[in-house]
């Protein structure tokens, strides 16, 4: 890949365009950047290539994000349930990856994320008990695993469960940081064992980390100037507008 991208200009430009776009998105709302990267790379490099060249800047921006925000030994006591059941599960998702229709889900992925964000846009609050945390977590957790090694995003329903724990903004952010960097870990693992992973594809992607932090930067500071309620209102729209958008990228893909 980074023969290719030595090569092709035109990829060069756009490649950075789509990392530092998608870097703004995730500072801004802590999360975004796979999905976007993904979706958009795959139409000039394919769904396989666009996977392995998403992994340099979503684990060191998920490294960032997760270790900072002074609450990291709080949400690991937390939350190791959940993190561990989204980390054994992404195999899963990768060896299905291999198996099924290219874009099947996509189209999946997005209908779920536009089930979840409309109606807690009009009103409509979940909560979760105190006994249903852990359970549900690692439910949560399992399926979260088996979508981010189908699709690359980490999203969901991970997103939506820490979402329903109460967590305060900085504490979320820095909750999907974490989820989010385990995720990645594991999915880089997964993509070796099944041959995905190439040598060049993997330098590409290193080079993209540039313009991916650079993004980032711009939108947590974009992020400060924002009250919790409309930091809230934001990761929903955020959830819907990606929802939306992965939506008719399945279909095109399924064509």
């Amino acid at each position: 890949m980074n023969d290719l991208l030595a090569v092709n200009p035109a990829l060069v430009l756009v490649s950075v365009l789509v990392f530092a776009s998608a870097g703004v998105v995730k500072g801004l709302v802590g999360f975004g950047l796979p999905a976007i990267s993904m979706g958009l790379m795959t139409v000039f490099v394919g769904v396989e290539k666009a996977m392995v060249l998403i992994l340099w800047p979503t684990f060191l921006t998920n490294l960032w994000q997760g270790v900072s925000g002074g609450k990291l030994s709080f949400l690991l006591k937390r939350l190791w349930p959940f993190l561990v059941a989204a980390t054994v599960s992404l195999s899963i998702g990768t060896f299905v990856l291999t198996q099924v229709a290219e874009g099947a889900a996509d189209l999946l992925l997005g209908g779920l994320m536009v089930a979840y964000a409309v109606p807690l846009l009009r009103g409509v609050v979940l909560t979760l008990s105190p006994a249903q945390v852990v359970p549900v977590g690692v439910v949560a957790g399992l399926l979260n695993g088996v979508f981010s090694g189908l699709t690359g995003a980490f999203t969901v329903p991970g997103v939506m469960y820490l979402q329903s724990l109460g967590l305060r903004r900085d504490e979320l952010v820095q909750a999907m940081g974490l989820l989010f960097l385990v995720s990645t870990i594991a999915l880089a693992a997964s993509l070796g064992s099944f041959g995905l992973m190439g040598g060049n594809e993997a330098l590409a992607s290193l080079a993209l980390v540039v313009p991916a932090l650079s993004g980032v930067w711009i939108g947590q500071k974009i992020r400060r100037n924002i009250s919790e309620a409309n930091f809230r209102r934001l990761i929903l729209g955020a959830i819907l507008v990606l929802g939306l958008y992965l939506i008719p990228l399945g279909v095109w893909r399924l064509w």
